[in-house]
């Protein structure tokens, strides 16, 4: 079997997500417990403690969940549709929210507000290799003192544009989400690994410091391990914190089971009529709160991390051995009922 080094893995002739690719330990492990290893991590001026961000989608990250996710030591970022937004904006209660999203056309009044909170801005479109997304971050940059992020993109040809326009962090990743329809819609989209990678690379070859966001296609804990080890600063999730208590929405009993609506940005529920559509609605299980999730996240991340020989996420983000999995490999890994 060959191990494999990120160069090559860079290189490699097929586009790889996260399913196709395994950690393999090489070294003897100096620690004794997973307790002993620490996610603790900063992005963006916010100390955090694990490198988990929610995902701006209104089934997702509401007030309630961005204000737990602070409680938790993670990163919420509220969406732009949630109904409470102006109230938090317009008031002094707005504890524990640190950062919020906004689309291409929010007015200039609205970022002000924003900015006068010191609160992350998230300019959240589909797509950043846009002039228009190079124009809105330049804009909000010359304006205002305050963080922002774009997104998303899945190849790094625009990095140095993007962080020459202001944006401190990219979210990383086209079509990979569970509720996402793009690559079926458009023809567009890469493999996760090979779109982190991608733009890791490119990050470092041009010497560029624009934080880096694994967005789409973590699916347990295991692969937001993954994705540290690639080298991204922080993972986006969506589906695994949707059905939680803290999600928007009400919980529907259907069959004898409790479920929430979970829904992509350009769901049919959430755009315009007569507008394109490039994501699914579906049901979640419920989960109950949002703290059993992340726990669970921390717990495989730091299982992960003592198999791997690591003490903290800088080491874990310099790993080089990798396996690339066949078929039958990745579902012998399955459980089996």
């Amino acid at each position: 079997m060959k191990v494999y080094t990120k160069v090559e893995l860079n290189e490699y002739k097929q586009s790889l997500t996260y399913d196709d690719i395994s950690l393999i330990p090489t070294e003897v492990s100096r620690i004794k417990s997973r307790t002993e290893a620490s996610t603790n991590c900063s992005f963006l001026g916010l100390k955090l403690n694990v490198p988990v961000i929610s995902s701006p989608m209104d089934s997702v990250t509401g007030i309630e969940m961005a204000k737990e996710l602070s409680n938790l030591g993670s990163l919420g970022i509220v969406n732009r549709f949630d109904s409470s937004l102006d109230s938090v904006l317009n008031s002094k209660n707005g504890k524990g929210i640190k950062a919020i999203s906004i689309a291409l056309n929010t007015n200039l009044k609205t970022i002000e507000k924003i900015a006068a909170k010191n609160y992350l801005i998230c300019i959240d479109t589909a797509n950043a290799n846009n002039k228009e997304v190079l124009r809105k971050t330049e804009m909000i940059k010359k304006k205002f003192n305050v963080k922002v992020i774009v997104g998303n993109i899945a190849h790094g040809a625009s990095l140095e544009q993007l962080e020459n326009a202001g944006a401190d962090a990219v979210r990383v990743g086209i079509g990979s989400g569970s509720v996402c329809t793009t690559s079926i819609q458009t023809g567009i989209g890469i493999g996760q690994v090979s779109s982190l990678l991608n733009i890791l690379f490119a990050r470092k070859d041009k010497k560029l410091k624009i934080k880096i966001i694994a967005d789409g296609g973590v699916k347990s804990p295991g692969d937001v391990a993954k994705a540290i080890a690639l080298g991204a600063d922080v993972v986006m999730l969506g589906r695994m914190l949707s059905g939680t208590r803290e999600t928007p929405g009400e919980v529907i009993k259907y069959n004898g089971q409790l479920w929430k609506k979970y829904r992509g940005s350009a769901s049919f529920g959430v755009k315009m009529r007569n507008e394109f559509i490039e994501g699914e609605e579906t049901m979640v299980a419920y989960k109950g709160a949002v703290k059993s999730v992340i726990d669970g996240i921390s717990d495989g991340l730091k299982s992960s991390m003592s198999y791997m020989n690591c003490l903290n996420l800088e080491e874990l983000r310099k790993t080089e051995t990798f396996a690339v999995l066949s078929n039958s490999s990745y579902l012998e890994r399955l459980p089996r009922m």
